[in-house]
């Protein structure tokens, strides 16, 4: 019997962990390729052979998913294996009608198949949509875990968007590996907070590996998903982030719907600054299809770090990037501090963009009147330097994670904006951990 041709569709991230999961070493299979979209210029490269397995020895190409109709055609697909994240369902099922089309099965697969079972306990944090706050949640668990005396690895969703190989199984432990490793801004934004709080991090391609080095160092294995994925672990504790400020997106999203229905816990985050019926709309959706979940309301109050320069000052806003680009929201907490402390006009940075920071912008024309801190390589990062500093702004406000002064020279004065997760009444986080792990 043929093997049956898949091509996996991804992002650099879940394509290549499902095929680690279930087709690396499946003789009834041929993966003749992956496709690459949303992380820039990631195509035209290879999943190694190293890590693909003794099936693969020539490795497996990574091909533009620009180009899906006429690779299906040319490579006489039979399967087409979806396998990234924060997308709508329109959008997901033009892919199947491409792959359906032209012949071809379209497949999701589910997390009996691709989820690893852990030795350790697992608390997963994920989330409806990227941006709705997964990285505080993150944060404020490992506190409480730590506090309860128990050594905690964090591992990372990957971002593996340099050399596969060498990126196989990463360890964070100190501010240095950061730069040993190479990383974007992408990854120091997720990476770095941990590192400061003395938590160890894992990341890297192959799940299977780096969950057997985190078992090694910790007594709780803390899963820190990415845009809305699903876990990659088994977790013993599931927890989702629904964001009021997109009411309905739990509903509309994959995988976002997944992690909601699957959710133990489920955090209703930013209802400091969410209108009324956006709340409830969530909460609507929880009692329609997870009235089993445990809901915890939270907010994510903003701090500024130094005294207030924004107030009467034309201000540039710099956001988390993958959270106004395939996020699709318009503003973020760096905004949200020009209009609290006063900014006295919020400049339009599309003027001033150059390079990859321009084409962004082309690629993503819904982005509005902030700046995306897109930082995949080095040359992006100095299109970013270069738009901030082009710009007129007085002030530049900092939404990302983390400081962008340390990875790059702006010539203006700037105000970090901070953020962190507040629990409001019960239950709390600390309530369902404590009682969920011993």
């Amino acid at each position: 019997m043929a093997k049956k041709r898949v091509l996996i569709l991804g992002a650099a991230g879940r394509d290549f962990h499902n095929f680690n999961s279930y087709y690396r070493d499946n003789d009834d299979y041929e993966v003749v390729g992956f496709t690459a979209t949303q992380i820039p210029d990631i195509d035209d490269k290879k999943y190694p052979s190293e890590i693909a397995g003794e099936l693969y020895p020539d490795g497996i190409p990574i091909f533009s998913e620009d180009n899906l109709e006429e690779i299906i055609k040319e490579k006489e697909i039979d399967e087409v294996v979806f396998a990234y994240s924060d997308v709508s369902y329109d959008y997901l099922m033009h892919r199947a009608a491409i792959a359906n089309a032209n012949g071809a099965d379209f497949k999701l697969m589910g997390t009996n198949t691709t989820m690893v079972k852990s030795e350790k306990p697992v608390i997963a944090i994920c989330a409806v949509r990227t941006g709705c706050g997964k990285s505080q949640t993150t944060r404020r668990v490992s506190e409480i875990l730590k506090d309860m005396g128990k050594t905690v690895a964090v591992i990372r969703h990957p971002m593996p968007y340099g050399d596969l190989n060498a990126m196989r199984v990463q360890k964070f432990e100190k501010l240095e590996d950061l730069e040993k490793h190479n990383c974007t801004i992408e990854e120091m934004e997720e990476y770095e907070p941990h590192i400061n709080r003395g938590n160890i991090v894992f990341a890297g391609v192959d799940y299977h590996e780096i969950i057997k080095e985190a078992e090694k160092v910790a007594d709780v294995i803390l899963w820190d998903g990415g845009n809305n994925d699903t876990p990659f672990y088994n977790p013993d504790l599931h927890i989702t982030i629904a964001d009021p400020h997109r009411a309905g997106h739990e509903m509309k999203y994959y995988p976002g719907e997944t992690n909601f229905r699957m959710a133990d816990v489920i955090v209703i985050n930013k209802i400091d600054s969410a209108d009324m019926e956006g709340i409830e709309k969530v909460r609507e959706n929880i009692r329609q299809v997870n009235n089993d979940a445990e809901v915890v309301d939270a907010a994510s109050p903003i701090f500024l770090k130094g005294d207030n320069k924004i107030h009467g000052k034309k201000v540039l806003v710099v956001e988390d990037g993958p959270t106004l680009t395939h996020g699709n929201m318009k503003y973020g907490a760096g905004t949200i501090a020009a209009r609290k402390y006063g900014a006295k006009e919020i400049i339009d940075p599309r003027e001033f963009a150059v390079g990859k920071i321009a084409r962004t912008f082309k690629r993503y024309p819904e982005v509005g009147k902030v700046l995306p801190a897109m930082g995949y390589d080095k040359g992006q990062m100095k299109d970013l330097e270069t738009t901030i500093n082009k710009s007129d702004a007085e002030v530049v406000v900092i939404g990302t994670p983390i400081d962008l002064n340390r990875l790059i020279d702006i010539k203006k004065p700037t105000m970090r904006v901070t953020y962190e997760l507040q629990e409001i009444g019960e239950p709390t986080l600390e309530d369902i951990v404590k009682d969920k792990i011993n």
